[in-house]
């Protein structure tokens, strides 16, 4: 006799890694978990069923038409208002939140006027669908013409803002309106990709700030489950680059470095589960494995875990992460050099800056 489930099943619209770590979190506290490819069949949804997903955009499908119409998608308004960089931008505007000064790019005749109030360097981007450096570029009054006819109206123009070094906070919002936020974690893009995440004490400084604005974000929103906000730091101030309302490549180090993982915090926001203060208790390091053969070598290191996503190696494609903790930095920084020797080329210049940072 089957016996009775003691949550809701918590379907996850689009199943990619991030679907397939929720389901990993999920198993112990014995939450089903289901991703969901856009074109799956249709199926009988029970009325008690949770909606979230693990991408902000999606196509419509007869399956994203029936989760979309069914009461519990949880903050199913808030993805097309984040994957959408004008509303995102005006959002932050709204809640006088700094950001990068921005506008919609209309027209080629706007050129003139974009460079003498945003500035002579901009940063253009897709308003929807670009990520991981696509459907960006740096324009100045020498090549603004790489910016196409077609691209005008769908593309915001920022100002390109030379920042000391990028970082990002994951927290979480449940339905009472309490917070939990993780370590502000410093991060290294590297061709528009993020390559390295540190969680250490060495962002501490930023943190009071950074919660303060990711929770007035949240709050504005009604938001429920876990949410990423990238920013650039430039002195000691934050300025708010971009949201993501899911669970985020920066936060994997919290499936090894915390007491809860972001992914188990996201199921249990969603589904309204006590949940004790995040405590961390070393420092922790991810390494983004970026279309990259998987090496059976990487399994000897010791204090790390491999996440492989089964996916077909592609250049640029995100196909597994190390995470790497430890309460001595000493050996966290011998466990980067151990592995500097099973890593390709490409990842040399960032296992030096994580060292670093680590020293």
């Amino acid at each position: 006799m089957q016996k009775s489930a003691l949550y809701p099943t918590v379907y996850v619209l689009g199943n990619g890694q991030l679907g397939r770590m929720l389901r990993y979190a999920g198993a112990p506290l014995d939450i089903n978990v289901e991703p969901l490819a856009f074109n799956a069949p249709l199926f009988q949804l029970p009325q008690d069923a949770i909606i979230t997903a693990e991408i902000e955009r999606w196509e419509v499908t007869p399956l994203t038409q029936m989760l979309a119409n069914h009461p519990k998608f949880v903050n199913k308004d808030v993805f097309g208002k984040l994957a959408d960089r004008l509303t995102q931008k005006s959002l932050l505007d709204e809640l006088d939140l700094p950001t990068s000064p921005w506008c919609l790019l209309k027209n080629a005749v706007n050129f003139p006027a974009v460079f003498s109030n945003i500035g002579e360097k901009l940063v253009v981007k897709r308003r929807m669908g670009g990520y991981d450096g696509r459907g960006q570029w740096i324009i100045n009054s020498e090549n603004q013409t790489v910016i196409t006819d077609d691209l005008f109206g769908e593309i915001i123009a920022e100002q390109f803002i030379p920042f000391d070094y990028e970082v990002s906070l994951v927290g979480a919002r449940f339905r009472n309106s309490e917070t939990r936020f993780y370590p502000v974690t410093q991060n290294l893009q590297q061709n528009g990709i993020l390559r390295y995440s540190i969680a250490d004490d060495s962002t501490a400084h930023l943190q009071a700030q950074a919660e303060q604005m990711l929770g007035k974000i949240m709050h504005k929103l009604d938001y429920v489950g876990v949410m990423a906000m990238e920013c650039f730091v430039v002195g000691n101030k934050l300025l708010i680059n971009e949201l993501a309302p899911r669970v985020h490549n920066s936060g994997h180090w919290t499936q090894q470095g915390c007491s809860i993982s972001q992914f188990e915090l996201h199921l249990r926001a969603l589904l309204d589960l006590p949940t004790p203060p995040l405590q961390t208790f070393s420092s922790s390091v991810m390494i983004n494995l970026i279309g990259t053969e998987h090496n059976p070598q990487w399994l000897t290191t010791p204090f790390s875990q491999l996440h492989w996503y089964g996916k077909d190696v592609r250049p640029g494609r995100k196909v597994g992460h190390i995470n790497l903790t430890h309460t001595d930095k000493s050996i966290l920084i011998a466990q980067l050099e151990k592995l500097r020797t099973q890593l390709p080329e490409d990842y040399q210049s960032g296992l030096t800056w994580a060292v670093e940072k680590l020293k």
